[in-house]
């Protein structure tokens, strides 16, 4: 993981020789990814592009928590976006044999990726409310019952379901505005 930090730091710093390394280290597995299914290198060049704009995007917000290598990570999103290409082109053929991977990428491992996306999506967008609204949910998720939630904020039990409502619905509402949302919705 050592070395995934100095890609994560050159990533953020825009260090062209990291860069650089990550492109070649990297390139043959989604370029035999996109080949194989219906892909050209045009087609490569602009998913790998884009993923790694994601990436750098993910890891500057700060709240990104790897618990893949990066490299499983970028795949992983190359592989979405690539997916959602093709979905909207209507030429979803995918060959999933991971053919040249060494990690060895398996479905569980993508579903795990998956769940980070959403779980980074929540993340940014609950940072975004006002505190009040986030200690709210912040109760709730833990699962504290409206009376408790209610004593500890001071409201009336019927005020704090109200509250508690109109933060998820605001939550909900950011969410679905970010385009991220639209892309884990496709994969879904």
């Amino acid at each position: 993981m050592d070395k995934d930090r100095v890609i994560i730091a050159g990533i953020i710093d825009g260090d062209e020789k990291i860069l650089t390394c990550f492109y070649k280290e990297n390139i043959r597995y989604i370029q035999g990814y996109i080949l194989r299914n219906n892909g050209n290198s045009e087609d490569v060049e602009d998913v790998f592009q884009d993923a790694l704009v994601v990436l750098y995007q993910k890891l500057r917000s700060g709240l990104l928590e790897l618990r893949v290598p990066i490299k499983t990570y970028f795949y992983g999103i190359c592989k979405n976006l690539w997916r959602n290409r093709l979905k909207k082109k209507k030429k979803l053929i995918i060959n999933d044999e991971q053919y040249g991977f060494n990690e060895r990428v398996g479905e569980s491992l993508i579903a795990d990726i998956e769940n980070q996306e959403r779980e980074h999506l929540y993340r940014k967008h609950f940072q975004k409310l006002s505190t009040e609204n986030k200690k709210l949910l912040y109760l709730f998720f833990e699962g504290k019952s409206m009376k408790e939630i209610s004593k500890i904020t001071g409201y009336s039990e019927g005020y704090a379901r109200k509250k508690k409502f109109e933060a998820k619905k605001k939550l909900l509402k950011m969410i679905e505005k970010d385009p991220m949302y639209s892309e884990l919705k496709i994969i879904c």
